[in-house]
């Protein structure tokens, strides 16, 4: 089941209990912000996640994925290829 367009497993996130997060395939606008930059382009393109994208992995998610304060050191850009690999 794919949980978020970045790969995210957000079953595992704090933020869905703490920020009362849905996830962002389940929301118009992220509780963080007015958008966010990675749920806007592949909704755009229109992709369910952005493992199905042709530029998978491009700049924009594996810097977010290495983000020092946010990132995951790249487990979100493992997870879009599993869900890549189960469509």
């Amino acid at each position: 089941m794919i949980e978020s367009r970045c790969g995210i497993l957000c079953a595992q996130c704090t933020l869905r209990e703490t920020a009362g997060c849905k996830g962002c395939t389940n929301m118009d606008k992220p509780f963080w912000g007015e958008r966010c930059p990675i749920k806007s382009c592949c909704e755009e393109k229109p992709h369910a996640h952005c493992g199905q994208c042709l530029d998978f992995p491009c700049r924009q998610l594996t810097e977010y994925a290495y983000d020092p304060e946010h990132g995951d050191n790249g487990l979100r850009l493992e997870q879009c290829e599993k869900w890549r690999e189960e469509t």
